[in-house]
């Protein structure tokens, strides 16, 4: 069985680039893909050298890459088929389907009439053109009308996701070499593996993971038992049965720690994993293939309205293996809220601060960092020129770490995810990880013991991902544990039968805007890409009078692909003007501790509103992000509203900047019907199966147990009973090394008396 995986891999081939086989599935008729060339022609159309280009001057010089990326179009095959691709697989079905629906309209007549009023007359018989007949120029204004219709809001749909996927599909595509023409017109060049040499070459799971995704149906029951699983095959109903004490349901911030904490503690621990493993050696930083295998839905999750984009671990070691390291103890004022206001004595206790230093020397975390990149270098000279206090963030990997493409996985290994601390715990103590492997469901009985409980929990079913495994998995455990996240965990016991009424509700998610500044080589002394060096390595945190943080302020990650499918488009011009300023663009963003909430019941189907307060805060921040930005040199800054909202801040008068950025808020959604709209972004997800200190107050108890099913813990950030304010990495893992840590004192106390 061995011989059938490939135990030495230069790479993993599913990180890599390379020009993609020109066979596509997404079932678009061949008019409906002419309509859709039209429009990626239109969002990217080639501008004729002859034409003056704007950037031809000394801030971004015209070369031979800058032409040729003004010369390129949208509608270039296969550029067209591979967006189609992406909108089918990637897409929510509701707005695919009015996508396709949109494009058959387009591909006639009197659908583009509809669509698109009297700028598809023509002179001539048959005096209307469809939308891919008509003249770039008037298509362009068509697409400005939809991006601003207000009461035709499904055309904003419409807009939104052709152009994201159409933008995202130019801008990540790559060649044989791992290349893409337009990234040397944009000055984005990938890190070279400068630190090769720290590189680690081994995979530091390799005895304790099963990668389904090599199996067969012949190969998997051998692979399981070699582990020192005890498997049985029930060919009656098509499946194994796997033994162990406890199963974990995914392996990040919260699996991870359980899975090392419980196997340390004695138990025989499995660990599903519906991602898959990689190593550093794996990753490409080609923002692509990695998007694709590293996140949720790869990296276009949306709330259902889709006024939020949502991003969200999908591999071993979960979020842990794509955040953005910055490692933020929970705040005391939030401690004492939890453990005060929500009746939970834990997180007042010395147990969860010991936890949080525990945490801290597992992950290796430190304070300070040697050399900060463009964006950090730029907040924090704006922050002192405007009298504020910056903060040092620090971080789970070395001082010297300057990598600015963790998000996409650490190719140098600096930065410690679960994957390279709890799980080698967990497998170093006999644990068993299945990769490539989902849960579909608990197994519930009638508790005939605990009168408290009116269910107990025997373990779960679970299925891989892999098609030429047709066996499901019934895997027994003594205590079952969700940890696959806050948007996962809620659908998964909703599913199994659970009916607490917390269980879905109370999601928060740290609403973010973005605001961004253009700081020219030309003219800035401050030296650098925006893409380079630690992401997170500072902030500034705005404190009420009342001594409640109102938002913090903080840089992203901002690869080509996401920069472009972000950007405002109200042109094909201004677009290309815009994005070959790429490299020199600085973004930071304003986050809020949300006070409303959202909910998640089914996968994929996330509600969720920003309340009044909350948006009034994400004003207040985002307009002092801007002021940040003028205040470290920019010469232009701005947000990312539909319109294009910026300002350029050379010679700009006070009453003029204090203008604009009263016109600054964060109202709207793209669904809304209003004229303005923005677009928020979270990359932290909690409380959706929160811990109260009664079932009416929680999901599950202060031990994590089920308030509903005696023997099913959750351990992940739904448990949190609010939003925490900060970034929450530390804050999971030390909730979840106190519930994993009270499982094993309580299957200990079992086996000593002898409980069943």
């Amino acid at each position: 069985m061995d011989s059938e995986k490939p135990q030495s891999r230069e790479c993993h081939p599913l990180l890599r680039g390379g020009r993609r086989v020109e066979s596509f599935s997404h079932g678009l008729s061949s008019s409906q893909m002419e309509s859709l060339s039209a429009i990626c022609e239109t969002y990217i159309p080639p501008i004729p050298s002859e034409d003056p280009l704007h950037v031809g001057s000394k801030e971004v010089p015209s070369s031979k890459a800058v032409q040729s990326f003004f010369n390129a179009s949208g509608s270039q095959k296969p550029i067209p088929d591979e967006v189609a691709e992406m909108i089918v697989k990637k897409g929510a079905p509701e707005p695919v389907g009015l996508v396709r629906f949109a494009l058959w309209l387009l591909s006639t007549r009197l659908g583009t009439l509809l669509l698109c009023g009297s700028l598809c007359f023509g002179s001539g018989w048959p005096f209307i053109h469809k939308f891919s007949e008509m003249s770039l120029q008037k298509r362009e204004v068509v697409l400005q009308n939809w991006s601003k219709a207000r009461f035709l809001v499904p055309l904003r749909g419409v807009f939104m996701l052709t152009k994201a996927f159409c933008f995202f599909t130019f801008f990540s595509r790559t060649d044989e070499k791992s290349e893409n023409p337009a990234w040397d017109a944009m000055g984005y060049h990938l890190e070279t593996d400068e630190n090769s040499h720290t590189i680690q070459r081994e995979r530091p799971l390799e005895k304790g993971i099963v990668e389904t995704m090599y199996e067969t149906d012949s190969t998997l029951i051998t692979s399981l038992k070699n582990k020192g699983l005890k498997v049985t095959e029930d060919p009656q109903q098509n499946l194994y049965n796997v033994e162990c004490d406890v199963v974990i349901v995914g392996s990040g911030c919260g699996g991870g720690v359980a899975a090392g904490v419980l196997a340390s503690a004695g138990q025989k621990v499995i660990v599903l994993e519906k991602g898959n493993y990689f190593v550093p050696e794996d990753y490409s930083s080609l923002e692509g293939p990695s998007m694709d295998q590293l996140y949720e839905s790869g990296g276009f999750l949306s709330s259902v309205d889709g006024e939020m984009t949502i991003f969200a671990g999908s591999t071993v070691g979960g979020g842990s293996a794509v955040n953005w390291s910055a490692s933020i103890k929970t705040p005391s004022s939030v401690l004492k809220e939890w453990a005060v206001d929500h009746k939970l004595p834990l997180y007042g206790s010395s147990d969860y601060l010991s936890a949080m230093d525990t945490v801290f020397s597992r992950l290796g975390v430190t304070e300070n960092c040697t050399k900060e990149g463009l964006q950090n270098q730029i907040l924090r000279r704006g922050c002192k020129n405007l009298g504020l206090k910056v903060e040092s963030v620090a971080r789970n990997s070395s001082e010297e770490h300057y990598c600015g493409s963790c998000n996409y996985g650490c190719k140098t290994g600096d930065k410690k995810g679960t994957q390279a601390t709890w799980l080698v715990d967990a497998v170093d103590h006999g644990a068993v990880i299945l990769s490539g492997c989902k849960a579909k469901s608990f197994i519930l009985e009638k508790n005939k013991h605990n009168q408290s409980k009116k269910m107990k929990c025997l373990g779960l079913m679970a299925t891989t991902l892999n098609t030429n495994i047709t066996k499901e998995l019934r895997i027994k455990a003594k205590v079952t544990v969700s940890a696959c996240g806050s948007l996962l965990t809620p659908p998964l016991m909703i599913s199994s039968g659970l009916k607490n009424p917390n269980i879905g509700k109370n999601l928060r998610l740290h609403p973010v805007l973005l605001g961004w500044g253009y700081f020219p080589d030309s003219i800035s002394d401050l030296k650098g890409k925006i893409y380079e060096g630690g992401i997170i390595t500072s902030l500034y945190k705005e404190v009420s009078e009342n001594s409640r943080v109102k938002y913090i302020i903080e840089t992203p990650a901002m690869a080509p692909a996401s920069f472009a499918s972000l950007t405002p488009w109200l042109s094909g011009r201004d677009m290309k003007e815009n994005i070959v300023k790429y490299a020199r663009i600085s973004h930071i963003f304003a986050l809020v501790r949300d006070h409303g909430s959202g909910e998640v019941e089914a996968e994929g189907k996330i509600k969720y509103n920003p309340s009044e307060l909350d948006r009034e805060n994400l004003t207040a921040g985002l307009r002092q992000a801007l002021r940040i930005l003028i205040a470290a040199g920019a010469v232009e800054v701005g947000t990312f509203r539909n319109d294009g909202q910026k300002i350029k801040c050379k010679g700009v008068k006070e009453e003029e900047l204090e203008e604009f950025l009263d016109s600054v808020r964060a109202e709207g959604s793209l669904m809304s019907g209003e004229k303005y709209w923005n677009t928020y972004f979270s990359a932290h997800q909690m409380g959706s199966c929160r811990m109260g200190s009664t079932p009416e107050g929680g999901a599950v108890d202060e031990n994590g147990e089920s308030w509903e099913a005696e023997g099913l813990f959750v351990c992940d950030g739904s448990v949190l009973p609010t939003a925490v304010g900060v970034n929450p990495m530390i804050t999971i893992q030390s909730i979840a090394y106190c519930i994993s840590k009270k499982i094993a004192e309580i299957m200990k106390n079992v086996e000593i008396n002898g409980d069943n």
